[in-house]
């Protein structure tokens, strides 16, 4: 171990600075979102059922809501800009912009080099969770999704219920393509309902049990057309496990409405305006 410097407590104390101020984003308009949505009707929904995952499509302007319903359960969501899919959720960026955990006017951000927003979170049943003494709060942006190539390295064998398998059967099925093909589409996560954060010892990341209930939802507005895909997590509340048949599971209802009229004043958000010269 290296020797401390004199200075190393000041080094330490240090205040931080916020990567990325917020203050100028574009605001959603939530007033006028929720005022569409007040006219909206149902159009559609998909079942993820336990240890599974289902596909959905939300036209732009219209809504989507994921819901707990028979019990606690996290789901893992992907979403794809539905005429481009090489546009997809950037949850890294996400991160950068809104923090580790998402809730209500936040938004969730698409790929370079479109770098807009995809859906904006317009309710969530779950905002009164705020941050716990772990450090722990919900709807995570930090995981990656559980997947069979950590489990095989940490655990050994195949388990093949993963969330990136889920998402990689389900939108192989939606598509009618290989699930090698299918594979290669599935990114990074929005862990929906689950309850994460970061150990302060040792920076490991955590995830404790959720707070969902049936009845509890997060419902979002699509800025653009969406393809997205839901896996209900084998974690289920992620109380103690995940990548494994042990926990108990339960099915996540996704649900779209159409509004009768888009959002006041809304347009499709339009791709990002750097002129991708990199300064050539």
């Amino acid at each position: 171990m290296p020797t401390e410097p004199r200075d190393a407590q000041a080094r330490r104390d240090i205040g931080p600075v916020i990567c990325y101020p917020d203050d100028t984003l574009p605001a959603p308009d939530l007033v006028g979102y929720i005022a569409a949505r007040g006219s909206a009707h149902k159009i559609d929904e998909a079942i993820a059922a336990p240890r599974e995952a289902a596909t959905f499509r939300v036209p732009a302007g219209y809504f989507f809501r994921i819901s707990s319903v028979d019990g606690p359960q996290v789901g893992d969501l992907n979403l794809w800009n539905a005429d481009d899919l090489s546009e997809r959720f950037y949850s890294g960026k996400t991160r950068a912009l809104h923090g580790t955990h998402v809730t209500t006017g936040n938004r969730l951000w698409s790929s370079f080099p479109a770098l807009r927003p995809m859906a904006t979170i317009i309710e969530d049943t779950l905002s009164w969770y705020g941050i716990d003494a772990f450090g722990g709060s919900v709807h995570d942006v930090i995981g990656t999704r559980c997947d069979p190539y950590t489990h095989r390295l940490l655990a050994g064998g195949d388990y093949h219920h993963c969330c990136h398998s889920n998402l990689t059967r389900a939108l192989a099925d939606e598509l009618s393509i290989s699930r090698v093909e299918a594979e290669a589409h599935v990114h990074d996560v929005m862990n929906v309902f689950m309850c994460t954060g970061f150990t302060r010892d040792t920076g490991q990341y955590f995830m404790k049990a959720s707070p969902v209930r049936p009845g509890d939802y997060i419902e979002f507005f699509a800025e653009i057309p969406l393809l997205g895909a839901l896996s209900a997590c084998p974690g289920g509340d992620c109380s103690s496990t995940h990548s494994s048949g042990a926990a108990a599971c339960h099915p996540l209802l996704i649900e779209v409405f159409a509004p009768a009229d888009p959002p006041a004043g809304w347009e499709v958000p339009a791709v990002n305006a750097y002129d991708r010269s990199h300064g050539a």
